[in-house]
């Protein structure tokens, strides 16, 4: 199921919105130039978490290959920090959504949540899921 081009959608929708939030939560961290770094540092290092760590085959070959587990944590962490940052600039409601999104966006994932969990590589962007 984590294929399906509506759950691929969700997913990069997800991804944006984490470093928006990000963004906009960093903006109001600091006060004068802290503001401008945070609302730049925390999205670009975000990015860089989510794009050099992954688990093989996750789409594409893992620059940094991490177990599964780790992989896990980092994601739901990252967006557990959107969902924080969220609620931290007031949007309340807006950060209970999203983080009902997340849930229901990882319990569609099924079969890549559960490959994770059991360290095993992602094969189902090769079509191999097992």
């Amino acid at each position: 199921m984590n294929t399906n081009p509506v759950n691929l959608a969700v997913r990069f929708l997800l991804e944006i919105i984490m470093l928006i939030v990000l963004g906009c939560w960093g903006w109001h961290l600091g006060d004068h130039w802290m503001s401008y770094i945070a609302a730049v540092g925390l999205p670009l290092i975000a990015a860089a978490l989510w794009g050099i760590f992954r688990i093989p085959n996750d789409p594409k070959p893992a620059p940094v290959a991490i177990p599964g587990q780790i992989r896990l944590l980092l994601e739901l962490g990252l967006f557990g920090a959107a969902v924080w940052g969220l609620h931290a600039l007031g949007y309340v409601q807006l950060s209970w959504w999203m983080a009902i999104i997340v849930l229901v966006h990882y319990a569609v994932s099924y079969d890549r949540t559960w490959v994770m969990l059991r360290n095993k590589p992602y094969n189902g962007f090769t079509g191999n899921a097992k």
